[in-house]
């Protein structure tokens, strides 16, 4: 029996030494072939698995449009603060795919981008024949851009206006605002003023945003140096760009905002963004996860859209006005446009105050980006931008009438998505289920060792013990012997001599 538990103790002991040895590979080499895996699957290479994310996007986008519609537009011409109320939103899906796909020796590659929308009725409130007052955004922004020019030149474009009918306030369909019309006023503003509105045809604000791409991105592919993947290296062929009075707002920082390189820390992200004109910076808010899946929340700091005043490095975006707007206009043809987050929030609380309507809410109006750490691929993500026109009287255009003043807010939108369907479940199972797996069977095989360790010890104590009780022990004392045949008759030859003496 002994030997047997003798053999069972050295099974169990060599197990166990077998599975802490496994265990502790596993906690050296895991996470090397862990970071082997995620590198060969999200640089930008033909043979990973992020590559056909990457080239034509799975995610459903939408685009969600919410029009401020004026409701006083006769008062404010008066002086009256404005009133607005919100319509839609109008939700457009939202297909992006690459184009020109060209790899260079530099480890970089280029391409062309491309945004194909398309009106969803069901997930919209309202159609886009829906009429909405809004500003004349045309004419509203020639007369803010015209007010330095020469006094002739403006009572001219107000006779001209006068004679087009062309008044402060229209009222458009969301297709026109959003899709373009014509406007007799363009051809009126190129005759007039040559080069101030660089366009001609019909107008409208999202006219080069549907069926058309972003600029020519040339980016990082991640074969040499994975943790430059999707960073841009020029758009459209720049270093930097010019719109912005300082080198560092001028900068291209970060991606083209759709991937960021894997084993992110929880500090920040950059992106460059072309319908914002600049590179912007999100910064960590809390970790979560998406669908099983663990994330890094990034939002928008509160610096985003400050002023120079309160935020000095923005003091390049300038002129300023009140913090937390942007001036576009050196991007955007010259025309006062502004940027901002929705409902203003997170701006300076008198341009809430000077219009009616507005109730800025972190939960319906902060944007944030949801990204996995480890590959750095946005899981969840909603975008949100306002679009603000700034309108006021111009001394000689009578149509401006006595206008204060005002940012106003025209429209803000959201570009939304989240990973979902056979996407997510190649994603999971490739990019976290397997990493996980390697972590799970490190601590198993150590736990393991633990009990098979202490069992074959404790077989062996128990053996020792068992063959110890049946051993002989040794004598403590030396005992007395036994009488023996010879010392007898003694004994009992002095018994008979006392007998004798006692007869006597």
């Amino acid at each position: 029996m002994a030997p047997t538990r003798r053999r069972l103790s050295v099974g169990l002991g060599l197990a166990g030494a077998a599975c802490a040895l496994v265990g502790g590979c596993l906690m050296i080499v895991g996470p090397l072939i862990i970071r082997e895996q995620v590198i060969k699957n999200v640089r930008i290479d033909p043979s990973s698995i992020s590559f056909n994310m990457w080239k034509v996007v799975p995610v459903p986008f939408y685009l969600s449009v919410h029009f401020f519609e004026v409701l006083n537009p006769k008062q404010v011409l008066q002086g009256a603060k404005p009133v607005l109320t919100q319509r839609g939103p109008y939700v457009y899906r939202e297909y992006r795919y690459k184009t020109n796909i060209t790899f260079h020796d530099n480890d970089t590659v280029s391409f062309l981008e491309y945004r194909n929308l398309f009106f969803q009725p069901d997930m919209s409130n309202g159609t886009e024949e829906d009429y909405v007052v809004v500003p004349n955004i045309l004419m509203m922004g020639a007369a803010v851009m015209m007010e330095k020019l020469p006094n002739f030149v403006k009572l001219l474009l107000s006779g001209a206006l006068a004679g087009m009918k062309q008044e402060a306030f229209m009222n458009r369909t969301v297709g026109e605002i959003m899709w373009g019309y014509e406007d007799p006023l363009i051809d009126t503003i190129n005759t007039l003023v040559p080069g101030l509105i660089p366009f001609k045809g019909k107008f409208g604000l999202f006219i080069e945003f549907n069926n058309s791409n972003s600029g020519l991105f040339t980016v990082n592919t991640g074969m040499k140096n994975i943790s430059q993947v999707h960073m841009v290296d020029s758009w459209n062929g720049l270093k930097k760009v010019n719109y912005w009075r300082s080198s560092e707002c001028n900068m291209i920082n970060g991606t083209s905002g759709e991937m960021w390189p894997p084993f992110m820390p929880p500090t920040s992200l950059e992106f460059y963004s072309p319908d914002a004109c600049r590179s912007m910076t999100l910064v960590y808010e809390q970790s979560g996860k998406f669908k099983g899946v663990p994330t890094y929340r990034f939002v928008a700091p509160k610096t985003l859209f400050a002023n120079g005043t309160d935020y000095p490095p923005n003091e390049g975006f300038c002129p300023c006005m009140q913090s937390g707007i942007q001036n576009v206009s050196t991007c955007r043809l010259n025309a006062p446009m502004f940027i901002s987050h929705p409902h203003f929030y997170n701006a300076d609380p008198s341009l809430v105050n000077a219009v009616v309507g507005l109730n800025p809410s972190k939960d319906q109006h902060a944007l944030f980006l949801d990204v996995h750490p480890m590959t750095g691929i946005p899981m969840n993500c909603s975008i949100k931008l306002q679009l603000n026109l700034y309108i006021k009287q111009v001394s000689g255009i009578i149509q401006t009438g006595k206008i204060k003043p005002v940012v106003l807010p025209l429209l803000w939108f959201a570009e939304s998505g989240s990973i979902d369907g056979s996407v997510l479940n190649q994603f999971y199972t490739n990019l976290v289920l397997f990493p996980s797996l390697l972590e799970y069977l490190q601590y198993i095989f150590l736990g393991l060792s633990v009990p098979l360790i202490i069992s074959a010890a404790v077989l062996m104590v128990t053996n020792k013990g068992t063959a110890a009780e049946k051993s002989p022990c040794p004598p403590t004392r030396q005992s007395k012997p036994p009488p023996s045949s010879e010392t007898t008759p003694l004994l009992h030859d002095a018994d008979t001599l006392s007998q004798d003496d006692a007869e006597s």
